[in-house]
């Protein structure tokens, strides 16, 4: 399976790459860093978001999924108006018109009715809105735990096998 990871904006930039350093070795894997979020990072890895003419900005390339994670407002905007200006948003509008695998995690907090709008317009096409929410079952105690709860949540979208957090088995312990 091919996997791109998108990393947009800069406030949980580090869940994005944990989510691609997680990937399983069996899967081929692409991250893409705005200039937001790469500022933030410092990380020289990956693709340049300028770079429209990479692999992953065709359809013919043939990606399975992505993870876009963080996804900024602006980001956001522009996928649900179909602007494709720079290697994120143009490798989220060929998953979009290939009808592949697309989830997107919204960072702002609250969201405000536009960002609803568009999140509700991604999703009538078809694209995963999946904020990183944090869990409070399942015995998770440190940010880790939360963190590698979310990445599994959103590989379970993407169709990858994990074992990242313990899956929900019944029962309410009520001691």
């Amino acid at each position: 399976m091919k996997i791109i990871v998108g990393v947009s904006g800069a406030s949980g930039a580090s869940l994005g790459l944990k989510a691609y350093d997680l990937i399983p070795s069996e899967h081929q894997r692409f991250l893409v860093i705005s200039d937001n979020a790469r500022a933030v990072l410092k990380n020289e890895e990956g693709y340049k978001n300028d770079d429209i003419a990479a692999p992953i900005a065709s359809g013919s390339f043939g990606a399975d999924a992505m993870l876009l994670a963080p996804c900024s407002m602006n980001t956001l905007a522009k996928i649900a108006c179909g602007i494709a200006d720079n290697l994120i948003t143009r490798a989220a509008s060929v998953m979009i018109k290939e009808k592949r695998r697309f989830t997107i995690a919204p960072r702002e907090a609250p969201f405000d009715p536009i960002a609803l709008e568009n999140m509700l317009k991604l999703s009538r096409v078809g694209v995963i809105i999946a904020p990183p929410i944090l869990c409070y079952y399942a015995d998770r105690k440190t940010i880790d735990d939360m963190e590698r709860f979310i990445v599994g949540k959103w590989f379970d979208l993407l169709g990858v096998k994990n074992d990242l957090y313990k899956r929900w088995s019944g029962g309410v312990n009520l001691d």
